[in-house]
């Protein structure tokens, strides 16, 4: 039972994540957490030293450890016993994630890709016209989406009785870049300001892409128009640390999304509200097991995970404990990386309906291109560039 059990797993790689490195844990962490993918062989780091090291410490052998993505793919795909890789998962900074997904599906391997997709629209558009064409599955982690509260912030808000959306505020303030960090020796702060690596923003790319994520996804609706204001808090910095884009939505609704890494203080206060005619509906990702309702009549719902109603079925599938049990950005992530392994392992059964893929890829570089050009006009109303209607895994978000 055991070796059947082993069998079944998808076997993964994985690009990045090398020791000292943040997300490639939080990465695998997930990937484990169902049991469902086993993580198999790495080219964690630019550095052999360091890339022993770490699939070391993860129990890998030191032959399945290998000095760059390229000699993992070619090996991997010439395993002839079932052993080999089947994905790989990307973890390294933006400017290479378009090669090794391009790279990984060229050898027919399935693709995780940390978000953003890329760093220009137009690469990402030509990695979609390579996913199409090839038998692979994409997709995009935007962690957010994997919180059940977040499913059920989409059910009621696209619900008749919410009625028109009229307004959406979203934010994320991070206090992290608050001080000149990267003088100082922090890698994760050189390569996330630096737009050779990052791409074509800094605080706006990292974080208000997810916020972006979250207004197209609870809401339904996409983001077609910005206008945006970005800037740094230090001369020596490249990139933004700090910015607030005025959006429209094609039902006419309006928005605000702020996104700042120079809030002292702050955490990871990543929080939306959502404003129809008859309701409106608040979620903070620092509290996700809660989702406030409020109605037009005065009254005021707070639906909570973990409960069995008045939940939607796509929420509830995302609830892995009781409630009272705090669940978490594990588990959102977790939830992505579950669902994957469905659609690939059972993909005509899998549930729920959608993961985020290409499409969501596309989105967010066209916000993000649509922002910078935006400010470099002194915040002029910019359009998003239209993007062809390529699918997630299970099916469109919107």
């Amino acid at each position: 039972m055991g070796d059947l059990a082993r069998f079944n797993r998808v076997r993964m790689g994985m690009v990045g994540g090398g020791d000292g490195a943040f997300i490639g844990s939080v990465h695998r962490m997930a990937a484990a957490l169902d049991g469902r993918i086993e993580l198999v062989c790495g080219s964690f780091s630019r550095d052999l030293q360091n890339c022993r090291k770490t699939g070391e410490a993860l129990g890998l052998e030191a032959e399945r450890c290998y000095a760059n993505y390229g000699e993992m793919f070619a090996k991997e795909a010439a395993c002839s016993d079932g052993s080999g890789m089947e994905c790989v998962s990307i973890v390294t900074p933006n400017h290479l994630h378009v090669p090794i997904a391009s790279a990984a599906i060229g050898a027919g391997f399935h693709v995780i890709s940390d978000k953003p997709a890329g760093i220009a629209f137009e690469e990402v558009a030509s990695l979609a016209k390579t996913i199409e064409q090839a038998d692979t599955q994409y997709l995009l982690t935007h962690t957010y989406l994997g919180y059940p509260m977040v499913w059920q912030a989409r059910h009621l808000a696209q619900q008749p009785s919410f009625g028109t959306i009229r307004k959406i505020l979203v934010e994320y303030p991070q206090g992290w870049l608050s001080s000149n960090v990267e003088s100082s020796g922090s890698k994760q702060a050189a390569w996330r300001i630096d737009p050779k690596f990052s791409g074509p923003s800094g605080a706006m790319g990292d974080i208000g892409s997810h916020a972006h994520s979250l207004v197209e996804f609870v809401s339904g609706y996409r983001m077609d128009k910005v206008a945006a204001r970005l800037r740094s808090h230090f001369a020596d910095r490249t990139l933004d640390d700090d910015g607030e884009v005025s959006f429209k939505l094609a039902n006419g609704a309006t928005g605000v999304l702020i996104a700042s890494q120079v809030c002292v203080g702050e955490e990871n206060s990543l929080s939306i509200r959502v404003y129809g005619e008859n309701a409106s509906i608040s979620w903070k990702q620092m509290e996700p097991n809660s989702l406030i309702e409020a109605r037009a009549n005065g009254t005021t719902q707070t639906h909570r995970a973990g409960t069995d109603k008045p939940l939607c079925d796509e929420a509830l599938a995302r609830c892995r404990l009781p409630s009272g049990h705090p669940e978490g950005y594990i588990e959102a992530f977790a939830n992505l990386y579950r669902d994957f392994a469905s659609a690939l392992r059972d993909p005509e059964n899998s549930k729920p309906t959608f993961l985020p893929g290409i499409a969501e890829g596309l989105r967010g570089m066209a916000f993000l291109e649509a922002v910078v050009a935006s400010s470099k006009q002194d915040g002029r109303w910019t359009d998003l560039a239209p993007s062809p209607q390529f699918h997630g895994i299970l099916g469109a978000c919107s």
